[in-house]
């Protein structure tokens, strides 16, 4: 698919139908990941992939239990969705690559002006989302708070130097469930192009 084709069907699935699948499809799909980009190639972008039937309701569970949303509003977000991503980061791999003599800065890690950690795993979660598209899937993105995370971090063995930075869901879409009428895609308009992209000066 060209990307031009690609980027318009890209948009959040929160329901998705009983429809397998492969092993092979998420093995391309979390593969890109591999090819986004980090800064200094330091490559700290880490991804759990969770397909089991026992993984997924436990990570659903959490969220309800967590009370961070409305558990019926989960069903069927998280329970119909045959793939589960945990999106991490590790911090530990920017500083250590950024304390390389190719990378100091008068002989010390440079003073981060933004966290890089969670800018590349921004980036990486674009690249599933776009990715899930490309083999006619569907995909969605859930927000961790950091409570949910502590739980997800003791259920799944997530290391303490991993931070989970967003939940992407990924299958064949399926109608969107009464609740999504009421999200934000429904209620926000798309901002104009002006007030979003400059030139030249602000």
């Amino acid at each position: 698919m060209q990307f031009r084709e690609l980027l318009p069907r890209r948009r959040m699935v929160r329901h998705y139908a009983p429809t397998p699948v492969s092993r092979e499809q998420v093995e391309r799909i979390v593969g890109t990941v591999r090819r986004a980009p980090s800064a200094g190639y330091s490559q700290g972008q880490r991804l759990l992939v969770v397909t089991e039937e026992a993984g997924r309701t436990e990570v659903a569970r959490v969220f309800g239990e967590a009370g961070w949303t409305n558990p019926d509003d989960l069903e069927p977000w998280l329970t119909s969705a045959p793939v589960h991503v945990l999106v991490c980061t590790r911090e530990d791999d920017y500083h250590d690559r950024y304390r390389m003599p190719d990378k100091l800065d008068e002989g010390e890690e440079i003073e981060w002006p933004v966290p890089y950690w969670f800018v590349d795993a921004g980036a990486a979660l674009m690249m599933l989302l776009l990715a899930a598209v490309d083999e006619g899937l569907a995909a969605g993105v859930s927000g961790v708070p950091l409570d949910v995370a502590a739980r997800l971090r003791t259920s799944l063995g997530i290391p303490e130097d991993v931070a989970v930075v967003a939940l992407v869901t990924i299958g064949a879409s399926a109608p969107d469930p009464g609740w999504s009428a009421v999200t934000s895609r429904a209620t926000q308009p798309r901002r104009a192009p002006d007030d979003v992209v400059r030139w030249e000066r602000w």
